[in-house]
This record gives structure tokens, C-alpha cells and sequence, in this order.
């Protein structure tokens, strides 16, 4: 999957671990989502997007 999270991050010159703390969730699996390795729940998406103010659709998006 696809995404938008280390542009967004970086628009509010936050560092991953400022993410990470921010979502409740390791900087290591920030990393992960940023370069694709791992996709997040959906509960775990909803909480992104809430953070960033922004659809799921507009952060996640299909492989491909």
C-alpha cells in the first residue's frame, strides 16, 4: 500500500519518533509504514487520518 505519512510528517517537521508518540504506536513501526513494509490495522489508520485532519483515501492508497 501506498502512502503519504513521511511527506505529512515532514509538512509539520515532525520526526518519526514525534509521530510514533503522537499515534501510540514504536518509531520503528512508523518506519515501516512509511517505506511499505507493513500495512496498518484499520483502527490504526483511522487514527492517522484523524491526526492529519484527512480521509484514509487521502493518506493510503493501492499498490500499483
Amino acid at each position: 500500500m501506498k502512502n503519504r505519512l513521511k511527506v505529512l510528517r515532514a509538512e509539520r517537521d515532525w520526526t518519526q519518533s514525534d509521530l510514533a508518540e503522537r499515534l501510540e504506536i514504536s518509531r520503528q513501526s512508523v518506519n515501516a509504514i512509511e517505506t511499505g513494509r507493513y500495512d496498518p490495522s484499520l483502527p490504526l489508520a483511522f487514527k492517522i487520518a484523524g491526526l492529519f485532519e484527512m480521509a484514509i483515501e487521502e493518506i493510503f492508497s493501492p499498490a500499483g
